[in-house]
């Protein structure tokens, strides 16, 4: 039965989530095993944008933004928006009067697997968003969904308190007990992105940075001259 408010929910903590803001989500989601990102469809409405937020997670019911207002009352600073319908909606569930209530609260953005309206008023109060669809057209009131239980949305598990990183590439989830190990795992990579890129700008190539060689040649990769590739070709 849908209804259930849970409150007091643990959080990571924000010297953690702040950290994470530092690194992209394609390096994220790199560092924690290619896990962790949702679906491709959840874009952002802005670009240029990195935040990171712990997630307060919200179920809605079809075409009614009733429990997006519920969950504003359990948000606080540091929070991030992670909301999904009970079943497909593209509608309009949030626009401009509720991102102004969580910028008041302090909460970095909204992840929504639904519709957004008001586009260029949440663009000019610089209030981030990713969301499955763009519409106009408004929700009802009435039925209720949950708040801070945990959710699938766009093909991943999210639970309240879970990190949320979001950039212009898309949205990953970190799980809170494993953002510190993340974090390390984030930092290693980018050292060593470093020293790829030196490389690169000293004239190498993919195939001699990333060792590529040996692992083309048993594939089976062949080279030919292109006039014997030619001759051949005629004959």
């Amino acid at each position: 039965m849908a209804g259930l408010v849970v409150t007091g929910t643990p959080r990571t903590p924000l010297d953690l989530v702040d950290t994470l803001a530092e690194y992209s989500v394609a390096t994220v989601h790199e560092a924690q095993g290619r896990t962790g990102l949702l679906a491709s469809a959840i874009t952002p409405i802005q670009s240029g944008t990195r935040v990171a937020g712990s997630a307060v997670t919200v179920t809605v019911a079809p075409g009614d933004n009733t429990t997006i207002a519920v969950a504003v009352e359990q948000c606080q600073e540091g929070d991030l928006l992670v909301v999904t319908p009970r079943a497909p909606c593209d509608m309009g569930y949030f626009g401009d009067l509720l991102a102004t209530s969580l910028k008041t609260r302090k909460v970095r953005g909204l992840v929504i697997d639904a519709g957004v309206r008001d586009v260029a008023d949440l663009q000019a109060m610089d209030f981030p968003v990713w969301s499955r669809y763009v519409s106009a057209e408004g929700t009802t009131k009435g039925n209720l969904g949950d708040v801070n239980v945990p959710i699938s949305i766009a093909g991943q598990i999210v639970h309240p308190g879970d990190a949320v990183l979001a950039d212009d590439d898309g949205v990953v989830i970190v799980p809170c007990a494993r953002v510190a190990g993340v974090l390390v795992a984030a930092q290693d990579r980018e050292e060593k992105e470093e020293i790829s890129r030196a490389r690169y700008l000293a004239g190498e190539i993919a195939l001699d940075v990333n060792n590529m060689r040996p692992m083309i040649e048993a594939a089976g990769i062949r080279y030919v001259d292109y006039s014997m590739w030619k001759e051949r070709r005629i004959s």
